[in-house]
Order: C-alpha cells, then structure tokens, then sequence
C-alpha cells in the first residue's frame, strides 16, 4: 500500500506540472456554468492534493513563526532624495559571465522550463545552442547611501532562500569594501537554462526516495535543485557581483522609451486579463571616460521560451542550453559596443510573437526564431533615437544584402517581408538626474495552493517556509525604485499579471471568476505614474501572480496559473506591500 501510495503522489505531481507546463485557454469568457464548473474542478483538485498534504510531514525547512528571523535583507534607501546631492554624478559597474560548467558532459545536468510528453518526461541536457549568462550592474548616485546592485540570470527563477546566499557570498568576499543598500537577483525566466528551481530534474528518481524519507525519518530530503551546480552559480554571480562593484566608474544616464507595437508580443494571458506592455524602455549609461564601455539596460515584457520547445520532427530536442533571444539581443548590442543589461517585465502570460520575427523564413530550429527576435530587438534597442536615414547608413542594424536575401525567401515561402524599421520614428533622449532612490520590502505571503506546499514539504524548491498561527507562509520581496525623476519602477518576485500594474479587466467583477472586483488599485495609480515599469522574477520566483478576484485552482477553463501560483493571497499581498511603499 505504501508503494501504491508513493506512486500516486509522484504521478499526480508529474501530471500537475505537465498540465501547467502546455494547458491553453479552452474558453474565451466563461459563462456561469463554467463558473460552476471551474469551481468544482478546483474543489476537487484541492481536495485531493490536500489530502496528500496531510498525511506528509513538514520536512525540515519548515520554521516555527516564533523561530524564524529575517536574514540576509537589505531594505534600500531610509531617506528618499527628490533632487542630486551635491557634486553628485552617476557611478555604474557592469560584469557578465557564462553560467555553463566546464563538466556539462560528464555530470548530469537538467533543463529547468518544460516537461513536456516529447521529451519522455525529461530534460536532460544534450547539448549547448549558445551559453546562459549572468550579467551585473552596481549603480551609485554619490549620495553616500550605499551602492545597489542588480543581476539578471539566464534561467527559469531562483528561490529568495537561493538569492540570500548569493548576498552572503557577497557581502563575505567584499570584506566591508561596499556599503550595500540593496543585493537583487532577478531571473529572464528563460525556459532553456539549467534547472535552478528544482521541479524540472529527475522527477520520479528524486521524489519516490523523498517520499519515502519524509515518512520514515531515514536519511536526507534530497533537494529538486542539484547542489553541485547551485554552489557554482552562487560562487559565479557573487563575483561577477563583486568585480561589477569594482568596475564603477562616473558618467551620465539617458532613458528612451518606444511602444514598439503589438506584432512583437503575444497575449497568451488568461481570457479574464487584458493588460499588455508593449514599450520598450531602454536606459544608456555613458562613461566620461571616453575609453571605458557604455551600457545598455533594456526593459520589456516577453517570455524568453522558443529555444527551450521541442518538436515533433526532432529539429528542436528542448534538452539544449540556450539563453534563448536575451542571448541574442545582447550579442548585437555587444557588436554595437554595448554592454547588455536586461530586465523581464509583467509577463504572467506575454510571450515574444514570432509572426514579425519568422516572416515566412525558413527556420527549422526553434533557437534560430530566438535569434531573430532577440537582433530585432537589439536593433530597436540601439536606434530608439535614430531616424530611418541614420538607420539605413548603419550596416549593423541595415544591412540590405541580408534584407534581399530574406525577401526572396518570404516570396519564395508566398509570403511577405516585413522589415522591423518599417515606419520608423525615433524618440527623445532624455538625461536622467543622478539621484537613485530604492525600498525594498520583506512580506509574508500565505500557501494556500496545495500543490507549492507539497513541492515544499517534498523539497523539491528551496524554500524557508514559516508555520504560522493560520497556516503556513512564505516570506518574500517586493520592492519600488526612482532613477533621478525619470523614471519609476516596482519589482515583483514572479511572473505578474500585467492587469496589476497596468489595470485591466480582470480586476472587475463582470470578467472575474469571483464575480468580485479586486480590492486595491492598479500599481500605476499607487505610485501615480502611468509609465511605472515592473521588473519582474526579481528577488523570487513565486511563480505566477493572479488577481486574488480572479483565482481559482481548476488547471482549466483558463485557469492554468494557479497551478504554479502559491495561492490566492499573493496578488493582494503584492499590492499591499506596493502601497505601502508609496506612502
């Protein structure tokens, strides 16, 4: 019985992430029966993953509320300043560094994104299509408030218990150098990086034995995430932190921003939601030192996910590391004499669309399709400020044999070239005042999904989880920043629902499942800015955030996300946390 028992854990588990990994939206509005019924599915649901839980133990991450301590956070700025101190400048690192092991062929390694039926259930790493990076910036206005650093990895998410040993690495091989005011770590949540979560490994070979631990008390919970590869990562982006940091130099900071049209994103959102940032928002750190390397920081709100799919005719195996089109993007920008910076925006279902970037070419691998997104968007990048003439005097971003050569292929497809410079008009450029301003928030958030908190009692993520009074918790960060009086930017620790920043119509009554409104404002109106940029999967990767009016764990009729949401508090616990920022 205890085997049958095991087995159906690891079954309905395995089934969980695959119907959350490829369920699409069946129902464009659900009517009342289908309320009904998503209701019922999701009681069911519930209910036996519950029961599941419930004759599991809390395994040994699991903190009583009266024994657990906040560590490793740094809460930014006590001050705000709403002008430059004195003699102040901008100060900005940058480093960059591959995340791939020498020893990728030898040890066993998996890809963190998809379990998908093509791959048996599996991805192991076969091969390497370009390379998964960490890039870094450390920026200082000269306040004398403490530097602020910021990474961006070329993977799935990262745990907050992950991130706050990045920071204790840190703050241990800097040796006092540098005040800190803020460490964030945020993810591109690229599908074809190696696992860094722990619930894309070797499912049944880790869970079974686990299973079979936690009940008896023998031997050790083995964590999803592969330990070996993790205390690589932490030694890497720590000192690619620390080398960043070490790199500063003054110089001055634009900020450009473009909606650069729907044909470049794709709204795969549930059917309730109808948010969608399509700007690009581009800021340039430019050294005095003539001689040293400017930066690029770019901001949009696409799914890095074609390179990590596999397909039926076995052209693409999704078993291969890619750092899907932010790879791309910053190879281009790095041929301009650039460096790349990169920061995912509110994607909880916005994915890069491949209607512009294919455009009836012939591509047979799915990376092939990254790459062209990925330069186009690089191309965009570097011209935000350029006229259609200065475009096409540079060969870097105009180059007409490549421009012919892929205009006979759509003909030759029967069908059209769309070339992305189409129409284009620049925008201005504007100098941002050198004064960063940054909080960060620590804020408890309720697991009611039951199937999160079996991945946590299984330990199958990395997770602190607090034993509450009500139940049990997560702790996790939210944040909100001002670069000079240009720009304002909250952070969010998963995949957002753009309708929370921006407004929308799941929000309402009439396109919720509860049939109720939700109950705070829109992030743009909380900070008073209709161009508040969201820089999501920073800090965490709690997965996605719905609209607590709009939650329902059914895994269908649209509501897929809560599958991989830690339950129907986690929006509300966001939007709290954001007004009280803004007091």
């Amino acid at each position: 019985m205890k085997k049958i028992m095991q087995r159906g854990i690891a079954i309905l588990l395995s089934c969980a992430l695959i119907i959350g990994a490829n369920f699409t939206s069946v129902f464009a509005v659900q009517s009342f029966w289908q309320r009904i019924g998503t209701g019922a599915l999701g009681t069911v649901i519930s209910g036996a993953l519950g029961a599941i839980n419930s004759i599991l133990p809390d395994g040994k991450n699991f903190i009583a509320e009266e024994d657990y301590e906040s560590h490793d956070f740094y809460k930014g700025n006590d001050t705000f300043l709403s002008a430059p101190s004195q003699n102040a400048c901008w100060r900005l690192g940058y480093n960059s560094v591959s995340l791939v092991p020498d020893d990728w062929r030898e040890h066993q390694y998996y890809i963190g994104g998809y379990i998908m039926a093509e791959n048996w259930f599996t991805n192991k790493v076969e091969g390497i299509i370009d390379d998964m990076k960490a890039r870094v910036i450390a920026v200082d206005d000269s306040s004398g408030r403490g530097v602020s650093v910021f990474a961006t990895i070329d993977c799935i998410g990262m745990t907050n218990s992950d991130i706050k040993e990045i920071r204790r690495r840190l703050v241990e091989k800097s040796d006092g150098k540098f005040n800190f005011a803020t460490i964030n770590v945020a993810s591109t949540h690229c599908h074809s990086g190696i696992d860094t979560e722990g619930i894309w490994t070797n499912l049944f070979g880790k869970l079974i034995p686990n299973i079979f631990k936690l009940k008896t008390g023998l031997g050790e919970v083995e964590q999803g995430t592969d330990k070996h590869y993790m205390d690589f990562l932490f030694d890497k982006v720590s000192d690619a932190m620390l080398e960043a940091c070490n790199s500063m130099t003054e110089g001055k900071l634009t900020i450009s921003r473009k909606d650069i049209g729907e044909g470049y994103f794709t709204n795969k959102n549930r059917s309730s939601a109808s948010a969608m940032l399509t700007d690009m928002t581009v800021m340039t750190f430019t050294p005095f030192n003539k001689s040293a390397r400017a930066t690029k920081i770019v901001n949009i709100a696409a799914h890095p996910d074609v390179a990590g799919l596999p397909t039926s005719d076995g052209q693409s195996s999704g078993r291969e590391v890619s750092g899907d089109y932010v790879y791309y993007m910053d190879e281009l920008i790095s041929k301009a004499g650039f460096n790349c910076m990169f920061f995912n925006g509110a994607i909880a279902g916005i994915y890069m669309a491949r209607g512009l970037t294919n455009d009836s070419q012939d591509f047979n691998r799915r990376w092939e399709q990254s790459m062209r997104y990925g330069h186009e968007i690089a191309k965009m990048a570097l011209s935000l400020n350029l006229t259609q003439a200065q475009i096409k005097q540079n060969k870097l971003l105009y180059d007409e044999e490549e421009i012919k050569r892929e205009t006979e292929i759509a003909e030759k497809n029967g069908g059209e070239y769309t070339l992305w410079c189409e129409g284009w008009t620049p925008v201005d450029e504007t100098e941002v005042k050198p004064f960063f301003n940054i909080r960060m928030k620590e804020i408890r958030v309720p697991v009611t999904n039951p199937f999160i908190l079996m991945a946590g009692k299984l330990k199958m993520a990395n997770y602190e989880v607090i034993k509450a009074e009500n139940g049990y918790e997560i702790s996790t960060e939210v944040g909100y920043m001002e670069f000079g009086d240009s720009l304002k930017a909250v952070t969010a620790p998963g995949e957002i629902c753009p309708d929370i920043i921006y407004g929308g119509t799941s929000l309402t009554a009439s396109d919720s499942y509860s049939g109720k409104d939700y109950e705070y404002p829109k992030a743009t109106e909380i900070f008073n800015s209709d161009e508040l940029l969201c820089f999501g999967l920073m800090n965490d990767a709690v997965g996605y955030i719905v609209p607590d009016n709009d939650y329902c764990m059914a895994l269908a009729f649209d509501h897929y996300h809560e599958l991989v949401s830690l339950g129907k508090h986690i929006a509300s616990s966001v939007s709290k946390a954001y007004t009280e920022l803004a007091k």
